[in-house]
């Protein structure tokens, strides 16, 4: 659930119901700013009325960079849309071209972009695997087609496509086809 606090946007991380012996009820919450993804803890009183900020979910699909922009164009309406490279945190480093993504939206602003757990990338650029070269658990840079590095096995080539995990960054598997 999201909130519109004096002190801005907040998603409720966790929360706790705390009902003391003594004195009235209270809630015990953890908030994420979804601007800025600063963390807080507030305590507020049982009853206190806070008001739910609405957000919209958009599916949309990415089309092109265009210089510090990324265009997306509306599933729905086919209306398209141009985001600030900063607005989206490290989302660009897994967008390719005609995927989709989910835009979380309240009033006009882009506050949050929901991608899949993990995406399948091309390298683009990696040191080349020497033939037995197979140590268990060493790893090697690999530049993405995205201009994303991830940590691979040595036995990874150039233009493999690799499943890579959108929460870590990580290298998670060779992608088939």
């Amino acid at each position: 659930m999201t909130v519109d606090l004096d002190d801005g946007l907040f998603q409720i991380s966790e929360f706790q119901h705390v009902k003391p012996g003594k004195g009235g009820a209270f809630v015990r919450t953890t908030l994420r700013n979804v601007r800025t993804g600063a963390v807080i803890e507030r305590t507020f009183r049982a009853g206190e009325k806070m008001e739910r900020a609405v957000i919209d979910k958009r599916e949309m699909q990415y089309l092109y960079a265009d210089g510090s922009d990324l265009v997306f164009m509306d599933n729905e309406t086919y209306e398209q849309l141009q985001v600030g490279r900063q607005q989206l945190g490290t989302a660009p480093d897994y967008l390719v071209e005609g995927e989709g993504a989910v835009l979380q939206m309240y009033g006009g602003e882009i506050i949050e972009i929901e991608l899949p757990a993990s995406v399948v990338l091309s390298v683009t650029e990696t040191e080349p695997g020497i033939q037995g070269d197979r140590v268990s658990g060493a790893r090697k840079a690999a530049t993405m087609q995205t201009g994303l590095v991830v940590q691979v096995p040595l036995f990874i080539e150039m233009d493999e496509r690799l499943k890579v995990d959108t929460r870590t960054g990580d290298y998670i598997e060779r992608a088939n086809g």
